[in-house]
């Protein structure tokens, strides 16, 4: 759909204050929906931010997850995805079931859940984690086994961190990070021999071996505008350049290949943003004990991640 951009900022600008309405994007949406958000960032800075804000109504661009988060964090505000069907594909790759089974085996398990998840997981979790906390928020936790979901790259990548701990992995994945390939980081260290390699934990475990630096998309952005140097090779979905080069003026980024692409996040566009105003489109909604029940771990890793 072919839109005037700036004909279409002064109409959300002008709804969003006629709603007293708040917009926060996430890194991996497209570059002109993060140019109309209030607050960009990860998960974790956006989770907390959602507690934080003065509004009675939240857009939230991102996927399904986190409208979700933010509708158990404020179930009194109104909250809007702008597109229904961005959805998380790592956030369905574990099972209540799953859960079930390895609590029977454990009696001292802790369930540790990364925020890439349904509400309903969330729900039978013991806390949530992002890639930003979860290293400092395992190491807190009092028992030793950890099942540690749905994100099995991830889980590696704190098992690796914390070998005092049990940590159990599950075998979800990213679609976007796993499929960027160690024979794809060794093209581009060839192609950019003075570029630093920052990778995102949920890549797989050879590519962490070979990073510069690794971590969240906020530890990403942070470690690029304060390294002196001028060049890195980028293993996390493409939307963060956006921010990377707001932040960063004068360096120089590359993906380590074209197609770092989470079709998901890029559902999310600007008309639809627009839409949710208009309209009131795709309002979040969490059944009231599912919610009760998956607010419990928000709030832990919330508690866990600022003491």
């Amino acid at each position: 759909m072919e839109y005037n951009f700036n004909e279409l900022k002064t109409r959300v600008e002008k709804l969003k204050k006629e709603q007293n309405a708040v917009i926060l994007a996430h890194y991996y949406v497209p570059d002109d929906v993060q140019a109309l958000a209030d607050y960009i960032g990860d998960s974790y800075g956006l989770a907390k931010l959602a507690t934080q804000v003065d509004a009675d109504e939240i857009i939230f661009c991102g996927v399904d997850f986190m409208g979700q988060s933010a509708k158990i964090l404020n179930p009194t505000r109104r909250v809007f995805l702008p597109s229904a069907q961005a959805s998380c594909p790592m956030a369905h790759m574990i099972t209540a079931d799953a859960i079930k089974e390895m609590r029977s085996r454990y009696d001292d398990l802790t369930v540790v859940c990364y925020v890439n998840s349904t509400a309903e997981i969330k729900a039978l979790s013991d806390v949530c984690v992002t890639s930003s906390n979860a290293l400092k928020i395992v190491k807190k936790l009092p028992g030793k086994n950890i099942f540690f979901i749905p994100d099995g790259n991830l889980g590696h990548y704190i098992k690796e961190q914390c070998p005092e701990k049990n940590v159990i992995p599950w075998k979800g994945y990213c679609l976007v990070h796993a499929a960027i390939t160690i024979h794809d980081v060794e093209k581009a260290r060839i192609a950019h021999p003075q570029a630093k390699l920052l990778a995102h934990p949920e890549c797989p475990a050879d590519i962490l071996n070979e990073a510069d630096y690794i971590g969240s998309t906020k530890g990403i952005i942070d470690a690029a505008r304060t390294m002196p140097d001028q060049g890195f090779i980028i293993a996390t979905e493409c939307g963060v350049l956006c921010e990377l080069h707001r932040q960063c003026p004068g360096k120089t980024f590359y993906t380590v290949h074209p197609n770092q692409i989470c079709v998901n996040m890029k559902r999310v566009t600007a008309d639809k943003v627009l839409d949710a105003l208009v309209n009131h489109s795709n309002e979040v909604f969490v059944p009231e004990d599912i919610a009760a029940a998956a607010l419990k771990p928000l709030q832990r890793m919330i508690e866990l991640a600022e003491s």
